[in-house]
C-alpha cells in the first residue's frame, strides 16, 4: 500500500510527507501480512502484541505530541493493513488523551510514558447499557469517601476490556446533575472491585467486553476533571480523536478500491477485462472520489487543530460522518467487482466489510454527528467552508 499524499499535500507539512512513507512501508511490511485472529482470545494476544510493537518503533508517540495529522496518517496506514492494529491505536489515543489534557501531573508521570512505549494498554469506559449517545444519563457512579471516590455500575461496549492496564472512566459523582456531575477518573485495571464481566464477540475479532464496578475505591487523585468539568473533558477528547477515526475508514477504503481495482484489471469476463466495462467504471469513479473528498475533510479538520484551533467541532463531525460513511459504500462496492471472492473469510475485503461497520457507529454515531454538525450551523458558532 502507498499513502498518496498529493491530494491532501496543502494540509501536511514535508514532516508529514516523510512519516506517510514510513508509515505504509511498516504497515505493508510487518502487519498486512499477519493473518486475522481466529476467534476472541486469540484477538486479545495479537492486540497486546500490536500494541508494543507499534510502542517500540515509536508510532504512538504522535498521541503524546497531539499532532493529529500524523495520527490521521498511521491510522489511514494501520486501517488499511490490520482494522485491529488501527483500533489498538485509536484505544491508545482516546485513554491517554483526557490525561494529557487534564492538569493531573501524578497520572501523566504514571501512565503516559508507559502507554506510549506500548508497555501499559489504555481503555476508554464512557459507553453503559443504558448510556450511548446520551453521555449525561451515565449511570455509573463515583461517590466521594474521604479521600477517596467509591465507583459503582458496569460500562459496555469497551474496546480492550478484560487486557487493559488502566481504564479512563466516565462516571457521576451527582446523577441530578446530569452532565455537570460527570467526572473522569484513571482507575488501574488491577483496583479491587474492578471486574472483567464478559467478552463481547464480533464478526470481525476484537477485544471487546463488559466491565463492572463493584464498590472499588480508588484515589482522588484518580481524578482528572475540575468539579463539573469531566463532561467537557470528554468532549474535548472526542473533538480531537474523531477525525483520526475518518482517517481509518480512508484507509480501509484505499485497501478496498486498490483490491478492486487489481482485480477489475486481471479478472476477464465475456472476452475482455472487468476493468474495460462501463458499470464497474462507474463504481470506480465513485470509489475514487468519495475516498478523496472523505480524506480531504479528515485532514483539514487535522490541520485545523495542529494549527491551533481550540475546537474542530464542526469539522471533526463532518470528517468522521463523511469518511466512515463514504468507506461503507466503497468496500460495499469493492465486494460488488469481486464476486464470490470478495465475501470469502480469507479475503482482505471481506475482513474489511466485517470492520469498516462498526466506524459508523462508536465515537458517536453518523446521526450524532449530523446533529453536531446542524446545532454548529444554527447557533453560528462555526460555518461549513
Amino acid at each position: 500500500m502507498i499513502l498518496d499524499t498529493a491530494p491532501i499535500r496543502a494540509f501536511l507539512d514535508d514532516s508529514h510527507v516523510a512519516l506517510a512513507e514510513r508509515a505504509a512501508e511498516l504497515a505493508t511490511r510487518l502487519i498486512a501480512p499477519l493473518r486475522e485472529p481466529a476467534d476472541d482470545a486469540a484477538a486479545r494476544r495479537q492486540a497486546r502484541d500490536f500494541l508494543e510493537k507499534l510502542g517500540a518503533a515509536g508510532w504512538l508517540q504522535p498521541i503524546a505530541d497531539q499532532d493529529w495529522r500524523a495520527c490521521c496518517l498511521i491510522r489511514e496506514a494501520l486501517g488499511a493493513a490490520s482494522p485491529l492494529a488501527d483500533a489498538v491505536f485509536a484505544l491508545q489515543a482516546l485513554g491517554t488523551v483526557p490525561i494529557l489534557l487534564s492538569a493531573n501531573d501524578a497520572m501523566r508521570k504514571r501512565w503516559i510514558n508507559p502507554a506510549i512505549k506500548g508497555q501499559a494498554m489504555a481503555a476508554f469506559a464512557m459507553t453503559e447499557p443504558d448510556a450511548g449517545s446520551d453521555v449525561a444519563s451515565l449511570g455509573t457512579t463515583a461517590q466521594p469517601d474521604g479521600d477517596e471516590y467509591v465507583l459503582s455500575g458496569t460500562k459496555t461496549f469497551i474496546s480492550n476490556a478484560g487486557i487493559a492496564d488502566f481504564y479512563t472512566v466516565f462516571a457521576s459523582t451527582d446523577p441530578t446533575k446530569r452532565d455537570k456531575g460527570i467526572a473522569c477518573f484513571v482507575v488501574p485495571a488491577d483496583t479491587p472491585g474492578v471486574r472483567f464481566v464478559r467478552p463481547l464477540l464480533l464478526s470481525s475479532p476484537h477485544p471487546l467486553g463488559e466491565i463492572a464496578f463493584e464498590r472499588a475505591r480508588i484515589p482522588g487523585s484518580c481524578r482528572l476533571d475540575a468539579e463539573g468539568e469531566g463532561f467537557k473533558l470528554g468532549l474535548a477528547t472526542l473533538d480531537r480523536v474523531r477525525a483520526t477515526v475518518g482517517a481509518a475508514a480512508c484507509g480501509m477504503a484505499t485497501r478496498a478500491l486498490e483490491e478492486a481495482l487489481a482485480h477489475a484489471r486481471s479478472r476477464r469476463q465475456f472476452g475482455k477485462p472487468l476493468a474495460e466495462f462501463q458499470l464497474i467504471q462507474e463504481k470506480l469513479a465513485r470509489m475514487a472520489i468519495d475516498l478523496t473528498a472523505a480524506r480531504l475533510l479528515v485532514y483539514r479538520a487535522a490541520w485545523e487543530k495542529d494549527r491551533g484551533a481550540p475546537r474542530v467541532t464542526l469539522e471533526a463531525a463532518m470528517a468522521k460522518a463523511f469518511a466512515t460513511e463514504a468507506a461503507q459504500r466503497i468496500v460495499d462496492d469493492a465486494v460488488q467487482i469481486l464476486g464470490g471472492r470478495g465475501v470469502l473469510a480469507d479475503h482482505p475485503v471481506d475482513r474489511l466489510y466485517r470492520s469498516v461497520r462498526a466506524l459508523r457507529i462508536y465515537e458517536g454515531t453518523t446521526e450524532i454527528q449530523h446533529l453536531i454538525i446542524a446545532g454548529q450551523l444554527v447557533k453560528g458558532g462555526d460555518h461549513p467552508s
